[in-house]
């Protein structure tokens, strides 16, 4: 049931899953039709990349902040947000935040295996925000909150199982909840819908370097290697 505070700031409803014959119908044309180059790393956000790169999607709550985590570390070629894991195609960002699309905000993240590996991109992941919080990072409230990881690989796969058993024994000697996260592969999730320009890199210096960050943590480190 929803809490009183939750009606009046209109978050009633947001917290559950639309089913995909209510979605919206969305539209035939992306929202971003000719993607520019990162502002910070200067490289594509779509690619074609560099050969030997892998793509990763994980989802952390406000996709702003999740994006500036990752270009700033090292073997990363190439960041973007976007919108997946739900139903409605090309969906805009004020359908994603109606909670009528099934999407979450997703951050995609371009890098060099052989520079970052799955597994330090994952502790990020798990150590800057909340995994056990469902639909929602702090006071940020919605589906399109949800904590989520969209492998591409194998080996991408075996890491975020690994870690997210891992990192859920850990959390639980804490007293946290169990682990939310949605593990799924992207093949399973459904298409990665590029945000608007507006959105990409939004927390850059060229745009608004001084922008709402969501980093609604656990403050529990994620287990060094024995």
């Amino acid at each position: 049931m929803n809490s009183i505070f939750d009606q009046l700031l209109g978050r009633s409803g947001k917290t559950t899953m639309v089913a995909p014959d209510d979605a919206l119908p969305g539209r035939e044309a992306p929202v971003l039709p000719a993607p520019r180059p990162h502002t910070v790393l200067g490289t594509s956000i779509a690619g074609p990349w560099p050969e030997g790169t892998r793509v990763l999607y994980l989802a952390m709550g406000c996709f702003w902040g999740a994006e500036e985590i990752y270009w700033q570390v090292p073997g990363v070629v190439g960041t973007a947000v976007g919108y997946m894991g739900g139903t409605t195609p090309n969906p805009t960002y004020e359908e994603v935040c109606s909670a009528r699309t099934g999407h979450t905000e997703t951050t995609l993240v371009a890098y060099d295996p052989a520079t970052v590996s799955e597994g330090e991109l994952l502790k990020i992941f798990w150590e800057r925000h909340d995994p056990t919080q469902g639909f929602r990072q702090g006071n940020d409230v919605g589906t399109q909150y949800r904590s989520a990881v969209y492998w591409t690989t194998p080996e991408q796969e075996a890491a975020v199982r690994e870690t997210a058993e891992r990192y859920g024994e850990v959390l639980a000697t804490k007293g946290y909840d169990p682990i939310t996260t949605e593990l799924k592969p992207a093949a399973e999730a459904g298409p990665f819908f590029y945000a608007e320009d507006y959105h990409q890199q939004y927390l850059s210096d060229a745009k608004n370097p001084h922008g709402y960050r969501c980093h609604a943590t656990t403050g529990v480190p994620y287990p060094d290697a024995a």
